[in-house]
């Protein structure tokens, strides 16, 4: 009987647990793989897309007008209104109309808003009717003095009566003054709720909507404080800070000449107006106020301005001829040769050009590049001709 026992049930089956032994690492390849194939295409999504390119920024060729003055000093500053206004109310209550918007003109008592008057107004009437009462009883009081007095001469009266009148009479006076008072009170107040232009000028912003609710410094967090704010653009000055060591080279009514970093090619006239006795301690500098001699629609408030103080008290000329110039941190110099980079279909070429003399910060372009051509700005010494950048928008 033991020879018909089949003990090859009992052998061991080790290849099955080899074979699961080497599913993980299957599994582990897959991932390892997967991983791999999303790299590469992120990859290829960021280089095609132009990720690791370096960006640059362009500046353009500009006309400027050679100044024959020396210049002694440059400061830059901001285009300042001397005459500003925040336009607001004494009185509190609902914007109701609005007149004007950025941008308009006004004149010196033009209506600009008017706020909800109808609690003022009917202040205004309750007054008035408080006087009325008050004459009313001037009157009556004043019958009454008449007649103790009449009494008085025939004896008729005693002389306390006679006194009684006269302070009834005094008193009933007094208080016709008071209720004059509470009318011009309540007329103030009314006009109040309107609101005008103090002095000729340009609204510069508008400060509050129709049906917002104005009040006085703002009281509630859901109130404004001022209407509209004006200023005299004929008032525009350039403050510029020049530092402490140059304020010597800095005198009253200096010739200058002012650029606006809008229109970098057109120069303004303009003189020193006044020099600030003070000094901010934390730049160093003294605030010096340039005003213009010639103004144009263009110069805005806030504008970004720089200005050259120039050493001739003569007037100021300036020559009919333009040069093209570029700022000096644009121009490449190679073995005493100058070149600027251009960006085309997204790739850096090299172009020679001819430099002149220079013109404060920028230089002279005599050959090379043409008027409104772009050029990269403080352009790296690894940019050379071939590399693809990306155009700083």
């Amino acid at each position: 009987m033991s020879d018909d026992l089949d003990i090859s049930a009992l052998r061991i089956d080790r290849s099955s647990g080899q074979n699961k032994n080497k599913r993980p690492y299957l599994k582990w390849v897959l991932i390892v793989g997967l991983f791999t194939i999303i790299i590469a295409v992120a990859l290829f999504f960021f280089i095609s897309s132009g990720f690791f390119q370096p960006e640059v920024e362009l500046v353009p060729v500009v006309q400027t007008r050679e100044n024959p003055q020396s210049t002694l000093l440059t400061a830059s500053g901001y285009v300042v209104a001397q005459r500003k206004a925040a336009i607001a109310s004494k009185g509190t209550g609902r914007l109701e109309y609005l007149a004007v918007e950025e941008g308009d003109r006004v004149t010196k008592g033009q209506l600009i808003a008017r706020l909800d008057a109808s609690d003022v107004e009917a202040a205004l009437g309750k007054a008035h009717a408080e006087l009325s009462v008050a004459r009313a009883d001037s009157s009556e009081a004043a019958l009454t003095l008449q007649r103790q007095l009449e009494l008085d001469k025939l004896n008729l009266t005693d002389q306390a009566n006679v006194d009684a009148a006269r302070t009834g009479y005094a008193r009933v006076m007094a208080a016709i003054n008071s209720a004059q008072a509470g009318v011009r009170v309540a007329e103030v107040a009314v006009e109040n709720t309107i609101i005008y232009a103090p002095f000729n000028g340009t609204v510069l912003t508008k400060d509050a909507d129709v049906g917002e609710i104005v009040a006085p410094f703002a009281a509630s967090a859901n109130s404004r404080g001022t209407v509209v704010t004006i200023a005299d653009m004929g008032s525009l000055e350039v403050e510029a800070d020049v530092s402490e060591s140059n304020i010597t080279l800095v005198e009253l009514n200096q010739p200058c000449e002012i650029i606006l970093d809008a229109y970098p090619q057109q120069r303004y006239p303009g003189y020193v107006k006044k020099i600030v006795p003070t000094a901010d301690r934390g730049k160093a500098t003294v605030m010096t106020k340039v005003a213009f001699q010639e103004l144009d629609d263009r110069v805005l408030p806030e504008m970004s301005a720089k200005v050259n103080f120039l050493s001739d008290e003569s007037e100021t000329v300036y020559e009919d001829v333009a040069m093209l110039t570029l700022p000096s941190s644009s121009l490449v110099n190679r073995n005493d040769t100058f070149y600027v980079l251009q960006v085309k279909d997204g790739v850096i070429e090299e172009q020679s050009i001819e430099r002149g003399k220079s013109v404060g910060n920028r230089f002279e372009i005599i050959a090379g590049v043409q008027i409104n051509d772009r050029v990269v700005r403080n352009p790296h010494e690894s940019m050379k001709p071939g590399t693809k950048v990306r155009i700083k928008q």
